[in-house]
């Protein structure tokens, strides 16, 4: 390299140091004016929007919680009537031989044995025990008064000895599975 050359390499340098200088100048005003140019967004209405946008979604999620626990609630509650009135069924076909045992007991004639009397006595009242397990209750309605959520009126005969509108003859025992009726009373009222 020459010594003429080396000054005009030098001058080159600073020549390119002072244009990327200026460059870089230029870039930041440039800067300065677009950032001047630009519409200021309101800060406000803008987080307005956004505090509006978070309600109603934090409302959308309270409702959807709702939603859930009553449904969870309401299938609690389908499971336990499953639990405690499932049975129901099996129950009504079991009243029949319960009602037969108790026909058997009262239409026995006299000379009937003592020890088969005992034993169907017996069998009936376990059935009844074992029912009542399972919150399965007899209806035995004679001298109350009617009372037809409970009790089925098969007739209706005149009867000065008793008071009116009572039970004077029970025909069939009705059951409560729980409270709930399984089966009425079916039963003979006094007028």
């Amino acid at each position: 390299m020459s010594v003429e050359d080396q000054p005009k390499d030098q001058a080159e340098i600073g020549d390119a140091a002072e244009a990327k200088t200026n460059t870089e100048q230029t870039l930041v005003e440039e800067a300065d004016v677009a950032a001047e140019a630009a519409p200021e967004v309101p800060a406000e209405p803008a987080s307005d929007e956004l505090k509006a946008e978070v309600e109603a979604m934090r409302e959308k999620v309270i409702r959807a919680q709702a939603d859930m626990q009553n449904l969870r609630r309401r299938c609690e509650k389908d499971v336990e009537q499953a639990h405690k009135f499932g049975q129901e069924r099996l129950i009504k076909e079991l009243l029949p031989v319960i009602d037969n045992f108790e026909r058997a007991i009262e239409t026995a004639p006299e000379g009937t044995d003592a020890v088969v009397m005992d034993g169907i006595t017996m069998t009936k009242d376990g059935m009844l025990a074992a029912l009542a397990k399972f919150d399965v209750i007899q209806v035995d309605p004679m001298g109350t008064p009617f009372d037809p959520t409970f009790h089925q009126a098969v007739s209706i005969i005149e009867n000065a000895e008793v008071e009116p509108n009572s039970v004077i003859a029970v025909m069939q025992k009705g059951y409560t599975l729980n409270g709930r009726l399984v089966r009425p009373a079916m039963v003979m009222v006094s007028k």
